[in-house]
Order: structure tokens, then sequence, then C-alpha cells
């Protein structure tokens, strides 16, 4: 185990932007990604947190005798922060400074998979029913302000959703988290916490600002898959490399003698942004899609139940 960003075997001077990433790795391999892992503080932090919490709202329910779905548990325990933890600081943290295409997993990772997994696990219910009152009103006060409103309304969580990316990689925001590790870090937690404002409505668990019916929460979904796919394919064609400066200064390094040319791990990455953005766009349309039958057939029983109760009624 290990801090990251602290131990470095190569050196430049302070004004160098590539002075986060400057200690020499050894090749980089699948099996890396599961068995050379660190620890970032933000995220470590976090991580700790959340999930403390929600396991002591858990505890709490189960004290009084109430139940709580194992299912929702695991999303978001085990799925949701397991994969944030899995995606920060496994091998995956490792590389995602020295190897774009590492970085882009990392991404999509930390933009689809933990924002859904988070979703399914119902946190805001899960506080709503172990908060004392005080607390409780508090959380209440926030999901019904203006902000949360304002940040919830479906169209500017899409529009934050599908730019965001954009500005990453097409500004200097990515230079500045090759070059911090503070802006490094905080850039994961801002991947995190857009996609919770985008999907978190969606899933439609939580009593969150932003909800909307079924038809427009699968339109919304469709609508994300050519971004992701224009981002890739522009990213793909790009002649002009991404963080260019930071991973030039690698390859002039001894790490060159295994890293591939840096304009063709880009072509990957912007591969893997591509195909990962559709394959679990399309997973979270089937979920809906599935959720949107099962709503209906509820909706249709019990309506044949008023209906037979009405009919019983006039009957008598």
């Amino acid at each position: 185990m290990y801090l990251r960003h602290k131990v470095h075997t190569v050196l430049l001077p302070l004004s160098s932007p590539s002075q986060d990433a400057l200690e020499t790795l050894p090749r980089f391999t699948l099996g890396r990604v599961f068995t050379d892992w660190g620890i970032d503080p933000i995220p470590f932090v976090i991580t700790v947190w959340a999930v403390g919490l929600y396991v002591l709202g858990v505890a709490v329910l189960s004290r009084r005798g109430d139940a709580w779905p194992l299912g929702r548990t695991l999303a978001f325990v085990v799925l949701g922060m397991g994969t944030f933890t899995f995606a920060t600081a496994s091998g995956l943290g490792r590389y995602d400074t020295t190897l774009l295409s590492v970085h882009m997993v990392q991404h999509m990772l930390l933009s689809m998979v933990v924002p859904l997994a988070l979703a399914l696990g119902a946190p805001v219910t899960l506080a709503l029913r172990t908060l004392p009152a005080a607390p409780r009103r508090w959380l209440l006060a926030v999901l019904h302000s203006r902000v949360a409103t304002v940040l919830a309304f479906p169209p500017l969580a899409f529009a934050l959703y599908v730019a965001s990316p954009w500005a990453l990689y097409f500004s200097g925001w990515y230079d500045a988290s090759l070059a911090s590790p503070f802006v490094h870090q905080m850039m994961h937690v801002h991947l995190v916490l857009v996609g919770t404002l985008f999907f978190w409505p969606l899933m439609g668990i939580d009593p969150v600002p932003g909800r909307v019916g079924y038809p427009f929460r699968v339109l919304l979904t469709l609508m994300t898959l050519p971004f992701h796919a224009f981002l890739g394919v522009t990213i793909m064609g790009q002649s002009t490399l991404i963080g260019g400066e930071h991973y030039l200064a690698l390859r002039e390094g001894p790490m060159g003698a295994w890293l591939p040319p840096a304009i063709d791990d880009q072509h990957l990455a912007g591969g893997i942004l591509w195909a990962s953005g559709d394959l679990i766009g399309a997973l979270f349309f089937a979920v809906l899609f599935i959720q949107w039958v099962r709503s209906s057939m509820k909706e249709a029983a019990r309506e044949d139940r008023r209906l037979d109760l009405a009919e019983r009624r006039g009957a008598g």
C-alpha cells in the first residue's frame, strides 16, 4: 500500500506540469489493476464516511425491527462505493496519470456506474427513515430548496452531464488535474457528482427533485448515447494530444521503454469512451424499460381492483 503522489523515483523542477506522475512504474498489465493498490486521501475519506453512515442507518432500522432490502445495501456499499474505491485506489488509480486509456476506464466507472449504483441504494430514503427529527428537517429543507430544484431540473442536469467531459478534455482542466493531486482527486469527485445529478432522478427511487415520468426518463437516456459516441470519435480523430506535455514528458523518461505512442493511447481512450458509454447507457435503458413495464403492470392491477370494487358496490 502507498499514499499516492508522495514518493517519486525521478525528480523534475517544481514548475513542471508532470510532477504528479513522475514515479517510474512497471509495465502496465491487466493484473496490476487488481494487485497494485494505494490511497488517495479525499476519495478514501469520502468512502469511509459514506459507507459508515449508510451501514449505521441500516443498523438503526434493524434495531427498530424495520426491514431494509439487502439489494439496496449491496448496491450502495458494494457496487457503488466499492466501484468508487476500485476506480480510485486500484491499479486504475495508480496508472490513471500515466495512460489516458486507463484514465478513460476510470472516468466511465465514476461518471456512470458509481452514480447508478448509489441511486439504486436509495440513501436519501434511508436517511429520511433513520435521522433524528432536526437533521431530518434539515435534509427535507435541502431537498425542497430552490438550489436543489434548479440543479436537478432534467434539461439542466442533462446539459451538465454531456458538457462536463467536453470541458474536461478540451480546456485546461485536464492539464491542471495532471499537475495537481488535489485537482486530480476533486475531478474524480466531480465526475460522480455530475453523474449523480443526472441519473439519481431518472432512477426515481429516492424522493429527490427532478423526477419525471418514464417516457421522459427513457428519452433522456437515449439522448446521452450519441453524445458519448461523438466525444469518443472526436478524441479518436484528434491529432492534437490531450495532456500532451505531460504524456510526452513521461515517454522521455524510463517508462518510455514500455509506454505506447501517446497518440495511439489517446485513440484507444476515445474508443473506450465510445464503446463503454454506449454499453452502460444501453444497460441503463434496459433497467428503465423494465421499471416502466413493472410500473404499468402495477397500475393496471390497481385499476382492475378499483373497477372490481366499484362493480361489487354497484351490484350490492
